[in-house]
Parts: C-alpha cells; structure tokens; sequence
C-alpha cells in the first residue's frame, strides 16, 4: 500500500519550541550576531551532528543514549536560533539591512536563514569532531558545550532586550547541564576502567 504525503512517520516532534520566543523588535546587528550559533563553529548544528555522529562509538547504552538524547536536543536549539533570527530580522527594510551590514546576506539569501556564522563563512563540516575514541570524543564534547555557553554569554552582553535575553539565557542554561551530563559520562567510563 502506497504512502500518502501525510503518511507514516518514523520521528516524533512536538511542534513546540523549548523555551517561547516572541521577540517584538526587530534588531539587525544582533540577529547577525546570533547567526553564529546556527551554523558557526561552536554553534547548535555542530554540536547536534557531533553528538549523533560520536554515540555509535560509545560502548554502552549510557553513553549511546545521552548523546542521542542532548543530539536530537542540539537540533531544536537550531530551530529555536532560527526563530529568533527570523522574529529580529522580520520587517526589516533594504535600508536597514544594508545599515547592518546584510546587504551580501540578503543578495544570496533574502529574510531566510541561512546555515552559517555571523561573518557569512557557511557552515562545514569540519566543525564535527568523531576521533572513533570515545574519551577523546567526550574530551571534545565538553569542550564544545563550554564554547557554546561562552558564546551565549557574549551574545547575552549584546543586548538588554528581556525578549531576546530569555531564550539566550534558556540556552545557556541548557548548555551547563549538558556539559554536566558530559562530565558525569566521563566519570561513569574511567570508574569502569578502574574496575
């Protein structure tokens, strides 16, 4: 029997955004900034396909698990930057964004979000780290939650706007605890080569 447009699905997605994003001003120069965690070097989508990429090297579900769990995370991260792009750039005028510094953005890209930094460069995969060796691979993955966290810290001092400020913070927040996760992986797996 043939699948409909609508039929079976094999992911299941609540089409509810982590934390509410209702940003009511737009702010170029700060939407140009966040671009950076959607497709930069310590950004979301990195950190999502680094960590969906590394749980089959894990040697027990523990591990397989969590990097799956914070992975498919990472991705609506992604979805939750995106949004918060789109709200700071909507109704934003040629003049404007020019005045930000977009006119090159919006020639190749229009209002739409583009996967890459706040300098243009796009996003590559050379961002993803996956050695094959599960404790450098953890090694990298708390190495990168506290680049992402430094990175929402410096976007946080951009702006005093509590509509902005929240989701930011949410993410920061959400970054801490996953390092924590990280840093408990990491000792479940050096108390099991002790035993």
């Amino acid at each position: 029997m043939a699948m409909g447009i609508l039929g079976d699905f094999m992911w299941k997605y609540v089409k509810k955004l982590e934390y509410p994003i209702c940003i009511d001003k737009h702010n170029l120069k700060l939407a140009k900034a966040i671009l950076t965690q959607c497709g930069g070097p310590n950004g979301e989508l990195g950190a999502a396909l680094q960590y969906l990429a590394q749980r089959y090297n894990m040697p027990d579900d523990l591990g397989k698990s969590l990097l799956t769990d914070i992975g498919t995370e990472e991705l609506g991260h992604v979805e939750m930057i995106q949004t918060m792009v789109y709200q700071l750039m909507r109704g934003a005028t040629l003049n404007e964004l020019k005045e930000a510094g977009l006119e090159g953005y919006y020639g190749q890209n229009g209002l739409s979000i583009n996967l890459g930094d706040s300098n243009g460069v796009p996003f590559t995969t050379a961002y993803v780290s996956n050695t094959g060796d599960y404790m450098a691979d953890l090694e990298s993955d708390l190495a990168a939650e506290q680049k992402a966290r430094a990175t929402y810290e410096h976007l946080m001092d951009l702006t005093d706007d509590p509509n902005v400020l929240g989701p930011l913070s949410f993410l920061r927040q959400r970054e801490i605890i996953h390092y924590q996760r990280f840093k408990e992986l990491k000792a479940h797996y050096l108390d099991k080569k002790r035993d």
